[in-house]
């Protein structure tokens, strides 16, 4: 059985996924909404586990999204992924949230894009699911990415999209953006399952938050410095 975590985004999820010769199977999942992680992450992993009469040493693998997104969101799913990890000896998995959207758009070269705040983005660039590179950017520096020669085709969060008005990528002086679902937990179950039949696991010692850019709190500590 495999656990996987997403908490980067506005929303939250968990999955179970049970692997079979043709796949993950996803047998269970669970939507925390915003500023309730910390105190509901564990006892909805409990609670998912219970539902499959199961316990943590039942989960071969446990894959967590790490970033970009949310600060708060990725400390708190990053550290219950790797204590879960460390405690019971489980074998975890790291995927970004930018590969996600790669993922989910099914094109072959994009350049995926998520609201950062400031009027900034991360952006990240993919071509037939290889990583090209992820980066903080202003607004103008992503449109003027988005508009080289051969540059991927831009794919959005459409988590805002609903509002145009609102939208992440509504700012962007760019036509016709791809937007695709946030992809969740059960997303990333599935996106993993390539790296847990290799047994391409992350040290849980090592793996750091994908944050692309320091936290408020260290931009003022900084400020403060002087630096």
């Amino acid at each position: 059985m495999l656990l996987a975590l997403n908490t980067a985004g506005s929303t939250a999820s968990v999955a179970l996924g049970v692997v079979d010769l043709r796949g993950v199977k996803i047998v269970a999942t669970a939507e925390l909404a915003g500023r309730t992680y910390s105190a509901r992450l564990i006892p909805e992993i409990a609670a998912l586990l219970e539902s499959r009469q199961a316990t943590p040493r039942d989960i071969e693998a446990i894959v967590v999204v790490n970033g970009p997104g949310s600060f708060t969101g990725i400390r708190v799913g990053l550290s219950t992924a790797k204590g879960l990890a460390e405690g019971a000896g489980i074998p975890l998995i790291a995927v970004s949230r930018l590969a996600l959207l790669a993922n989910a758009s099914g094109l072959p070269h994009v350049l995926t894009a998520v609201d950062a705040g400031r009027g900034e983005y991360y952006v990240g660039e993919y071509r037939n699911g290889n990583n090209l590179g992820e980066v903080l950017l202003s607004g103008e520096e992503t449109v003027a990415v988005a508009r080289q020669p051969g540059a991927g085709v831009l794919v959005c969060d459409e988590s805002r999209a609903d509002d145009a008005s609102a939208s992440a990528c509504s700012a962007l002086a760019i036509s016709g953006p791809v937007y695709v679902q946030p992809p969740d937990a059960a997303e990333a179950l599935r996106f993993a399952l390539g790296r847990f039949r290799a047994g391409n696991f992350d040290d849980p010692e090592t793996l750091d938050a994908n944050y692309l850019r320091r936290s408020d709190a260290e931009v003022l500590r900084a400020a403060r410095a002087g630096k």
